[in-house]
């Protein structure tokens, strides 16, 4: 199965550069098209103009020839007649150079915008450009015509450099293969390269030499067989190194299972078990196999260009697979130099931002330690201050880095970065209202952390402050959430904010009947603070009366205690000790309806308070 996946592997790398290379040249050809409507329509004027030219330059030429003759037959002391003759042949002469003047002057007018035609050789090389036409051949079908002919000197056995011949005619200079014409040079090609005809004629007669007996050399049987031994022995080493790179991977899995319980005993990191043994080992073994298949086709890669380059045939196929790596890695590299500044601009502002950050640690640090006071500005406001300073000191900096960011001017991230700020503003419309409730909390104190507090309905101690919500323990540990926009909108009791300087107040009421005496009820009560362990004795419990009802006299005890947070266990062992001592003082709790009827009925104190000779009253019964 391994073998069948590395075969598709070899068939991907191997089709992948002849399909670019089709896709590379459907596009090439489409652009061709487009540059080759585009030339023609920057030299239309031109060989219009031309065509006007070469008229001129054929009538003064038989105007020349005429006017020649006539000098030649001129007696020699018909000298003003000859003068005249000879002023009109110079005048031809200046029209004539004003005229190769003026091609000269439009052809370097146009070679900036105009394309010419290449004429390929035999590896899709070019040897060299057609611009002008011939007679009624464009320049396109000179140059397809002219390549076709070069391409059947390479077919011709008998072929040597020196087969090709360098002939003048009237209009054009030619390169000839005995009687074939290969190609004709006129006046216009010769403009159009700089030179004159024989000198661009003898270089097209070395390029068109050379490429033929290259391709010969290239072609025959002798280097065709060098070529395909290479080849093989390529390949052959490629299949050594990938066999010994399977095994030395498969030595290194085998490597990394007998480390089990030696070096490879898990990730922990702070007390969390980030990895087991047998996780760790998994990991290493499906990265090893990852780097074997990169090795691999790394190799694969780099074999491939060279197979390529081989051949005449495909040596672009090898610059264009080197090319896929090295034009990117050099773009990257370029790019990378570039920024370098910007890079450096960044390091410096994060690094100044870094000490400021410290700094305001610092003072956060000083002032909640109490060695920094500032006249309005409580310790517990520190830390919370702290955070926001931070915040706003972090975004000041991102907004300064933002313009040195790569691509920061770039339209797609600007639309990008505002899509995500009018997400994030219409996304958390309800946590904002939170975030500014939180910190509004902050500063106005209402309760810290472990205060015991009531919100509303709830009741509990503080366990976390956040800038969402605010979580309280009940006294059941019942964990409680409530958004920080609710405890802004609610009112919040806080027990503990001065327990630990005045006091925190524990009150209870019972009613009692008029039938007993104030002052009794007063000392049970007051004993029965004292007996209670969590409340304070330098502060001395005190009686309220608090109403005066039909049928009972309502009295509430009040006591200090500095254990807020205790107080269920407080009012329960109160109670406790209110029965305890209003038993043993003989007070009967009735309230709130009870009816005392005493006649007959024994008393609801309980027996063990009550003296060892009582009996319940009888009834009385009064008879008229």
């Amino acid at each position: 199965m391994s073998n069948f996946y590395r075969l598709l592997t070899l068939l991907f790398f191997v089709t992948l550069p002849f399909s670019v290379f089709s896709q590379a040249k459907a596009d090439t050809t489409a652009t061709a098209q487009k540059t080759d409507s585009i030339n023609t329509v920057n030299i239309k004027e031109y060989k219009t103009r031309l065509t006007t030219l070469e008229k001129q330059r054929i009538a003064d030429s038989i105007k020349k020839a005429g006017l020649e003759a006539q000098l030649q037959s001129l007696k020699t002391t018909d000298n003003l007649k000859k003068e005249q003759l000879q002023k009109e042949l110079e005048n031809l002469n200046s029209r004539d150079s004003a005229r190769l003047a003026e091609k000269k002057a439009r052809i370097d007018s146009l070679r900036a915008t105009s394309k010419g035609y290449p004429v390929h050789g035999f590896f899709n090389d070019t040897l060299f450009t057609i611009y002008s036409k011939l007679g009624s051949f464009s320049a396109k079908d000179r140059a397809e015509a002219i390549s076709e002919r070069i391409h059947n000197l390479g077919e011709k056995y008998t072929f040597t450099a020196d087969s090709l011949k360098v002939q003048d005619s009237d209009a054009t200079t030619d390169v000839t293969d005995g009687e074939s014409i290969i190609i004709s040079i006129s006046d216009n090609d010769a403009l159009w390269n700089n030179t004159n005809r024989q000198a661009l004629a003898k270089k097209y007669q070395q390029l068109i030499g050379t490429a033929v007996m290259h391709y010969k050399d290239e072609t025959s049987f002798i280097t065709l067989a060098k070529e395909i031994g290479l080849a093989i022995l390529v390949i052959l080493v490629l299949v050594f190194i990938i066999r010994y790179s399977n095994r030395l991977f498969r030595w290194t899995a085998v490597k990394i299972q007998q480390q089990k319980g030696k070096r490879l005993k898990g990730i922990t990191i702070k007390n969390y078990n980030l990895f087991d043994a047998d996780q760790q080992i998994r990991v290493l073994l499906i990265a090893n196999t990852l780097v074997k298949w990169l090795v691999i086709l790394l190799l694969v890669y780099i074999a491939l260009p060279i197979l390529f380059g081989i051949f005449p045939w495909t040596q672009n196929f090898a610059e264009a697979l080197f090319s896929y790596i090295l034009t990117p890695v050099r773009k990257i590299a370029v790019g990378l130099w570039h920024y370098l500044p910007n890079f450096i601009t960044i390091i410096v502002i994060v690094f100044v931002f870094r000490y400021v950050l410290k700094f305001a640690r610092f003072l956060k640090n000083e002032i909640e330690r109490g060695d920094l006071h500032i006249t309005g500005f409580y310790p517990d406001w520190a830390s919370p201050t702290y955070q926001i300073v931070r915040v706003l000191i972090i975004a000041f900096m991102l907004i300064v880095i933002f313009p040195y960011l790569p691509g920061s001017d770039s339209p797609v991230f600007k639309g990008v970065s505002v899509f995500l700020g009018f997400l994030f503003t219409f996304g958390s419309m309800g946590s904002l209202s939170n975030i500014v409730a939180g910190i509004v909390l902050t500063y106005m104190r209402l309760f810290k952390l472990n205060d015991r507090v009531k919100i509303g309905d709830v009741s509990g101690d503080v366990i976390e402050k956040s800038l969402l919500v605010t979580r309280i323990r009940t006294i059941k540990n019942e964990i409680i959430s409530i958004p920080n926009s609710t405890v802004m909108n609610s009112h919040t009791i806080n027990y503990s904010s001065d327990t630990f300087t005045k006091g925190l107040i524990i009150h209870t009421t019972v009613t009692i009947g008029y039938d007993v005496p104030w002052k009794d009820v007063h000392a049970a009560l007051i004993e029965a603070a004292n007996r209670t362990d969590l409340l304070v004795k330098e502060h001395a419990p005190f009686v309220l009366q608090t109403s005066l009802e039909d049928f009972y006299v309502a009295y509430q005890i009040n006591a200090y205690t500095r254990e807020a947070n205790k107080q269920a266990t407080i009012y329960s062992q109160l109670h406790q000790n209110i029965q305890d001592t209003f038993n043993e003082a003989g007070i009967e709790i009735l309230s709130p309806h009870y009816r005392a009827a005493r006649d007959g009925n024994h008393t609801t104190i309980p027996t063990s308070y009550l003296d060892k000779d009582y009996k319940a009253p009888p009834f009385n019964f009064k008879q008229d």
